[in-house]
């Protein structure tokens, strides 16, 4: 019997949701199901993920398809009244098995999606692989206590819900004993983790407890960062801890002081500059990735030019951009906007600082050692990423899932070349 198709869209939390999903619609027998898992951090997510249920529709006539994910929990009714669709899910119903029971069982509602501020607990779902199998995410917690104005997610998602560490550990545990040698903690806040649960614990303290108690597993990294909440302990094993890869995403959005108090961020410049090179400090090697909006409301050539420049002063590698992307129902959205074409030109010059930051770095690794985790192997060649996450091409043929020491011979502009 073929098991259920799952399209996904958007974040790291989203694919662990997927595998999640996967599992349930596998034990209950759901076989002719398309389960499309929204994002709806942008417009252009949205519409991505109507466009791929409309596809889905033509050419599987006779399948069931399931909506679900951050998109249809926000606006349940918009995609309730899409006649491809055969069932809408919230995000809370999508992680219970006993919805996918009640779809097999042909006796769902069409329509199950709760009021998320009302989720109180996020439960560590178990997953025992994943369909990549090297390289897994593991969710540490749920939803955010922040309202930054131009984000919809924690409406999506709800207020911060942390996963006990035991049941990280568990889950971590089961995933290394299956031969998965890189774990990527994931959530919508995760250095937000720990405040709701018994001791308040930090997102420091979990990863020390992780690492000790797992030993076995190779490589941990950490989704996306906010510079203002790293606790000491997490500061600590990023200088002290091998196995903390040399590699933080942070969110940072934009470089311009009025800017981010107009988003209600919670860091100015000037902090994101600090925290950056104070972590260099500690570690030499590390590299940094960011999350940047372009053309937010109010943003005059002055405040762009300082975001611009931020790039250069945080010594970012890995630039996540996005032209801002008004959502209904955020403060920002009710701001005075900018042009289309103004938001799309910024986010260009931008991307550009980001690919030429990217080529420096990678043309500065030609001759050094390298370490990387072998993510796919075919004709002769490995590909995978180093500690850095940096994209390398292994000239020789490796196993997937091994992790090789070589040496960098070449660089293009978007990977490094090694044997």
């Amino acid at each position: 019997m073929p098991d259920a198709k799952l399209i996904t869209f958007g974040c790291r939390l989203n694919a662990f949701e997927t595998e999640v999903m996967r599992g349930h619609a596998s034990a209950a027998g759901l076989s002719d199901a398309i389960i499309v898992n929204t994002c709806a951090v942008t417009a252009e997510a949205e519409r991505q993920a109507r466009q791929a249920i409309r596809k889905a529709r033509r050419e599987n006539p006779g399948a069931r398809i399931i909506a679900t994910g951050c998109a249809v929990q926000i606006a349940p009714d918009r995609y309730a009244a899409m006649p491809e669709i055969d069932h809408v899910i919230g995000n809370e119903e999508k992680l219970k098995a006993e919805s996918f029971f009640a779809l097999a069982g042909h006796d769902a509602p069409r329509v199950a999606v709760a009021d998320i501020m009302g989720v109180k607990e996020t439960a560590g779902h178990l997953i025992s692989g994943y369909a990549e199998r090297t390289r897994a995410f593991v969710e540490i917690q749920q939803g955010c206590d922040h309202r930054c104005t131009f984000c919809i997610i924690p409406y999506g998602r709800g207020n911060n819900r942390s996963v006990p560490i035991g049941e990280v550990v568990a889950q971590v545990r089961t995933l290394t004993e299956n031969g998965v040698k890189e774990v990527v903690l994931t959530g919508v806040d995760i250095t937000g983790y720990g405040g709701d649960l018994p001791g308040e614990p930090s997102l420091g303290q979990l990863c020390r407890r992780l690492l000790a108690l797992v030993p076995d597993l190779p490589r941990l990294r950490l989704s996306s960062i906010d510079v203002v909440e790293v606790d000491a302990d997490l500061k600590r094993l990023i200088a002290e801890e091998p196995r903390l890869m040399p590699h933080l995403h942070l969110s940072l959005q934009a470089g311009d002081d009025m800017i981010l108090k107009r988003m209600k961020r919670r860091h100015l410049r000037d902090d994101a500059i600090r925290f950056c090179r104070e972590v260099r400090d500690l570690r030499p090697d590390i590299v940094f990735g960011a999350d940047l909006i372009a053309g937010f409301p109010t943003e005059s050539d002055e405040m762009f030019a300082n975001s611009l420049a931020l790039v250069e002063e945080c010594g970012l590698t890995f630039l996540h951009v996005f032209p801002f992307s008004a959502r209904v129902g955020t403060p920002a959205a009710r701001m005075p906007q900018l042009a289309g074409p103004v938001r799309k030109e910024r986010a260009a010059r931008l991307r550009a600082a980001g690919q030429q930051a990217l080529g420096r770095y990678l043309a500065s690794r030609v001759g050094a050692a390298t370490r990387l985790l072998v993510e796919r192997s075919e004709a002769g060649e490995a590909f995978g990423h180093n500690d850095q996450f940096a994209p390398v091409r292994l000239q020789g043929s490796a196993p997937q899932g091994a992790i090789v020491d070589a040496r960098v011979t070449a660089a293009t502009e978007e990977h490094l070349i090694a044997a």
